[in-house]
């Protein structure tokens, strides 16, 4: 039994990463910076998993806990999914961003770097660093940043680069375009969607929804995640993507269809948010080729999925926060 830490375990793709290991048969540990919040967004419990252990513990404030534990657990594996994530958001409390993503998390990757004991840090990044793009872009294509949020982003993976290249670092760094899946966050599109058509709420669609995004589910996530923890090439950048490309429009009208409502009475058409970028369309053909992955969930399944997650949950669901909630 290999030991895995998962940095940001009570996000939906840390929650969902340590399912996702825990099935295979690993012990995983689990860092956030809250209390675990209710069981309808932690994967890991939907399961009787004996191998999880949650620490709630926060990368501004508790890292000297946090290196203390990595000391006495020596995990083979970090995976690190803690961010402050809202793009748009990231405009009105910038220093938060920076402080969490860039100040914080480069003093964990130095504490890191020090731990003899590690096989390898999966430092999970974001398309967003490469700005808006036409195309199926690969891992070399030149960073342009157009949020305080990607920049953020940005300036931890560079100083990876320099960790690599200055200590040998065992880093690999994954970038996954909208993930999605059962036991999303509120505020994202597909769930909040699914959740307003059946409360009766009218969605507010940002631009008219022109924004073209090829969604992933997460269960595809982390089957890549994995592969490339344990075989990625250290230094590397891999993403994880699909090449279904849908429009936000075209994703709300479905979910529309599937919900057998019609799209005008439930959507209501706003202005741009500050600074989104049109597209984000990742080249996956190194992950596919190096490490043998391919994804396996189309966005149909998935689709299927989040409703029923949604109608299943649909009572303790509606009691929760539908907007995001910032924390410094």
């Amino acid at each position: 039994m290999q030991t895995i830490l998962v940095v940001g375990s009570n996000s939906f793709s840390g929650a969902t990463f340590a399912d996702f290991a825990l099935q295979l048969g690993d012990r995983v540990l689990g860092t956030s910076r809250s209390n675990e919040p209710i069981d309808a967004f932690l994967p890991y419990k939907w399961r009787d998993h004996a191998n999880f252990t949650f620490y709630p513990l926060d990368l501004n404030n508790h890292l000297a806990e946090i290196t203390t534990l990595l000391h006495e657990i020596k995990p083979a594996y970090v995976v690190n999914f803690a961010a402050q994530s809202m793009v748009g958001e990231s405009w009105h409390n910038p220093g938060d961003w920076f402080r969490t993503n860039v100040v914080s998390t480069i003093k964990f990757h130095d504490e890191l770097r020090k731990c003899n004991f590690l096989k390898r840090y999966v430092h999970v990044s974001t398309p967003e660093v490469y700005g808006s793009c036409s195309g199926f872009v690969s891992e070399d294509f030149p960073f342009n940043p157009s949020t305080p949020y990607a920049v953020s982003r940005a300036a931890a993976d560079m100083s990876l680069r320099t960790f690599h290249t200055a200590y040998d670092f065992p880093v690999v760094t994954t970038r996954a375009a909208n993930v999605y899946g059962p036991g999303q966050q509120l505020y994202r599109i597909i769930p909040r969607t699914i959740l307003f058509i059946l409360l009766g709420r009218k969605l507010q669609l940002h631009g008219g929804g022109v924004s073209t995004r090829s969604f992933i589910h997460m269960r595809d996530v982390c089957d890549a995640t994995y592969k490339i923890m344990k075989h990625g090439t250290n230094g590397g950048t891999y993403h994880i993507s699909t090449s279904e490309v849908v429009s936000i429009r075209e994703l709300v009208e479905h979910i529309c269809i599937k919900l057998e409502v019609n799209f005008e009475d439930h959507v209501e058409i706003v202005g741009e948010r500050l600074g989104k970028d049109s597209a984000y369309h990742l080249d996956s053909a190194k992950l596919r080729a190096q490490l043998g992955w391919q994804d396996h969930i189309l966005l149909e399944q998935g689709l299927d999925e989040c409703i029923a997650w949604v109608k299943n949950n649909f009572d303790v669901l509606k009691a929760q926060h539908y907007d995001y909630l910032h924390k410094a």
